[in-house]
């Protein structure tokens, strides 16, 4: 079983199922308080050698993620696939994984 079922058969044994708006929203909260950490721990970025954030507050973002995928009928271990094909061919193509 990987980490989206995993994810799903919780969200389905405890009854918390929910809208994919929903979820998106919880994901966007989640990775808020990810954001809310790093930024109090670098003292809001003067001193970005500080940055640290919550295993727990990582954990939470990652379940929101899988959570989401799956309310959207997403494989996200295929969109991590797709994903990770797109940037080596950013590389091959420019040296740069970013977005043009």
């Amino acid at each position: 079983m990987d980490a989206q079922d995993r994810v799903a058969a919780f969200v389905d044994d405890h009854d918390m199922g929910a809208d994919p708006a929903y979820r998106v929203l919880d994901l966007a909260a989640e990775v808020g308080e990810i954001a809310a950490d790093a930024a109090k721990s670098s003292e809001y970025g003067g001193a970005p050698e500080e940055l640290a954030v919550s295993e727990d507050e990582l954990g939470d973002a990652l379940f929101a993620l899988l959570a989401t995928a799956d309310a959207l009928n997403v494989d996200a271990e295929a969109a991590l696939e797709e994903s990770l094909a797109k940037y080596e061919r950013r590389l091959d193509e420019s040296d740069s994984a970013g977005s043009e």
